[in-house]
């Protein structure tokens, strides 16, 4: 069915297009659906992913800057230079498809534990960290003009919103308590500048290849905030898969991502990075908390829900690591 739809609206858009064939739904993504395809061609195949709205979901929720908003800030990073799929098509309501748009296939993987063990990537690995602070100064660094309309968020918001979603569950937990208290204290104010920051730069929404990092996917929480944010978020040891050692995706260490920072024309603050990591730590422990919520109220009791939601505890352990070692 998704084929037949599919063919008809990228014969639309596509000179020359004859259809698409095997269309797949990928695994991963819990708010949007993602679909692999090729468009047949006389020039050959096409390799195509489709993201959309799942069927029936309105507008975009909470957090999420919008699935229009994704294709444009993507379109921009790719017109930048920066590791991006090239954005083909914005799907329009008369199409039926829904809300969403077609991007072009980049080969790599996304799986971390791949990336941190498979032999083909023994060499790039002590590359990555360098490489990610590079493509992160190239994110932030996009002009504020040609941006899409997203919200502007701040450490104070953030910690705000930490705080009430903690507490809407009613499952006392004194770690995330502590930690909500030394955010609430240590609060860097306002950054030097205010950027655009991808939200969620880490494992899973990176395809690694070979030759190093092939594409940045997923902007769904991209906002206008502080840009050591992205740099701490990617530092969380739920992000290192078993390599603790290896602050950054499990790969690298701080410095290496900073150098490429700096290599990029900007200048990281370790000190607001560290904060980040703490808020970015606590961050995923309250969604793990709201998963198991979910699992335990929810009629669809979902494995998958309940395996994340377990993960709380192993962020209450970070945030000791991460306090104990600030000393203060």
């Amino acid at each position: 069915m998704i084929e037949q739809e599919l063919s008809r609206c990228v014969a639309a858009w596509c000179p020359g297009a004859t259809g698409v064939t095997g269309a797949a739904k990928l695994s991963g993504g819990a708010s949007q659906e993602t679909w692999s395809f090729d468009i047949m061609h006389p020039a050959g195949p096409i390799g195509a992913i489709l993201r959309r709205a799942p069927q029936g979901f309105g507008a975009a929720p909470g957090r999420a800057a919008g699935l229009e908003a994704e294709a444009t800030l993507m379109q921009l990073a790719y017109d930048a230079g920066l590791p991006s799929p090239r954005v083909l098509h914005v799907l329009k309501p008369e199409e039926g498809l829904g809300r969403g748009f077609v991007m072009a296939r980049v080969e790599g993987e996304t799986i971390a534990r791949k990336i941190l063990r498979d032999e083909e990537f023994v060499k790039v690995r002590p590359l990555l960290a360098r490489q990610l602070g590079k493509v992160a100064a190239g994110i932030h660094g996009l002009p504020r003009a040609k941006l899409p309309a997203l919200r502007e968020m701040n450490a104070a918001t953030e910690i705000a919103q930490l705080e009430h979603e903690y507490r809407s569950f009613d499952w006392p937990r004194p770690v995330f308590e502590l930690a909500l208290r030394w955010l609430a204290a240590h609060d860097p104010g306002p950054p030097p500048e205010v950027t655009l920051v991808h939200g969620d730069f880490r494992h899973g929404n990176l395809i690694i290849g070979a030759d190093g990092v092939r594409a940045v996917l997923d902007w769904e929480i991209a906002h206008l905030g502080d840009p050591m944010e992205d740099l701490g978020w990617i530092c969380v040891n739920s992000w290192r898969f078993g390599e603790i050692d290896k602050p950054v995706g499990g790969f690298g260490a701080r410095e290496e991502l900073f150098a490429g920072y700096a290599e990029a024309g900007r200048r990281a603050d370790p000190a607001r990075v560290k904060f980040f990591e703490v808020m970015g730590t606590l961050r995923w422990g309250v969604m793990c908390c709201g998963m198991m919520q979910r699992f335990r109220t929810s009629p669809d009791h979902s494995m998958e829900r309940a395996m994340i939601g377990r993960r709380a505890s192993e962020t209450e352990i970070d945030l000791l690591r991460l306090l104990a070692s600030r000393g203060d």
